[in-house]
């Protein structure tokens, strides 16, 4: 089922930013075997949770796996990767190039072995740059792309990170992509690559995009940033008794808001009269708009906007969500029922595809759950992984 049915992944990823495009790529349909150590995927342990090893970081970044525990600094752990690798489509790991080539499982110790292979590694930095050997972590990379001072400028003047892991699911979704079209590739031409996806330069053209500004001539036009996104006053408009997410944006849809509203004063306002207009006055547009969204409460506005055919939506909190009516009504967060860790709150994947659907084949595994069925796949007689166990090459589950 899905897209992707028929291709096989070795994921020898963790945390979250490897996980979260390997688990996609399992949705659309991949057989993806998670290669964990024999501590585990560190997300395990994050959160709360029923049982040891099985947070909800890690429960809502691995599902569509099958969990193996390997020791690949041992010979026969290794040994055992290898043979996985030599039949898969796709690796996948978020270890540093140099740590791989140390466990030599770097891409020219593993291409003689499987030809067709594509090799993606997600980490860091570029491997043609003086950052190439450094570590990474999602923080570090939003500083580094000048997330924190886009916030500071924008509030109190310290800087902050955004709260969310939003380089990790951004450079994995790219991942994604970039896997997807090496597939393509490798369908039309027989042959496999290495594939780098870099999370600081991915994330410089990500947060660059928008904010370049006049930076983008030279000589520079100004010192880049795009005021809409800066002004201080774009964000959840505060109402009589809350608040609302409201986009007035073109010019239709700020005669229709103006006129509902009973301002027809501003349509004459210079600094109101075009989208260009509007451009170049944004703090003192957007200060307005705050002052008027006081006036009515939230269900008040969002009959008003809703009429005047303005784009509006309530602003959730991470409880509310869970109860917003259209994702109520198209079953995005549905209550299942784990094998080991009884009834949880899943959610769908967000594509969807007319002819190869998609949907959930298995759920977070425990470590090394799938361990033997895994081997038993590679050749593996049941007396050799009795043998690797015993040595401590590969760690299977315990009993449940």
């Amino acid at each position: 089922m899905g897209p992707l049915a028929g291709t096989t992944i070795v994921d020898m990823t963790s945390v979250l930013m490897g996980p979260y495009a390997t688990q996609m790529l399992g949705d659309y349909g991949a057989d993806v075997i998670k290669i964990e150590s024999p501590d585990g995927d560190v997300t395990r342990q994050i959160g709360p949770a029923r049982h040891p090893g099985m947070g909800p970081v890690f429960l809502n970044a691995n599902r569509n796996k099958r969990s193996i525990c390997l020791d690949l600094k041992h010979d026969a752990g290794r040994a055992a990767a290898l043979r996985l690798i030599a039949r898969a489509d796709v690796l996948v790991t978020n270890v540093r190039p140099q740590a791989m080539a140390r466990l030599r499982l770097g891409y020219d110790d593993v291409a003689p072995l499987n030809p067709r292979l594509i090799y993606a590694g997600v980490f860091g930095f570029g491997q043609d740059g003086p950052y190439a050997a450094k570590p990474a972590y999602d923080d570090l990379i939003q500083g580094a792309t000048a997330l924190p001072a886009l916030n500071a400028r924008i509030g109190d003047g310290t800087p902050r990170y955004v709260p969310n892991a939003l380089v990790d699911r951004i450079v994995g979704l790219t991942a994604v992509g970039a896997i997807c079209a090496s597939l393509v590739h490798r369908d039309r031409t027989g042959k496999g690559q290495r594939l780098d996806i870099p999370m600081f330069e991915t994330m410089a053209s990500f947060v660059m995009g928008d904010h370049m500004g006049g930076l983008t001539y030279e000589p520079p036009l100004d010192s880049g940033g795009y005021a809409r996104h800066l002004s201080p006053d774009r964000r959840p408009y505060q109402t009589a008794d809350g608040y609302i997410c409201a986009m007035v944006y073109n010019d239709k849809q700020w005669i229709s808001f103006l006129t509902a509203v009973g301002r027809d004063d501003l349509l004459a306002d210079d600094r109101y009269t075009s989208f260009a207009r509007r451009a170049v006055n944004i703090d003192v547009v957007y200060a307005e708009l705050a002052r008027i969204f006081l006036t009515r409460t939230t269900e008040e506005w969002v009959t008003l906007l809703d009429e005047a055919d303005v784009p509006a939506m309530r602003m959730h909190d991470l409880e509310s969500i869970l109860h917003d009516p259209h994702l109520v009504a198209t079953d995005f967060f549905p209550v299942v029922q784990h094998p080991t860790e009884g009834t949880i709150r899943d959610m769908k994947v967000s594509a969807t595809w007319s002819d190869t659907k998609v949907e959930r084949q298995r759920f977070a595994p425990r470590l090394g759950e799938h361990g033997a069925e895994v081997l038993r796949e590679a050749g593996y007689g049941d007396g050799e992984i009795a043998a690797l166990a015993e040595c401590g090459a590969v760690r299977l589950p315990e009993a449940s």
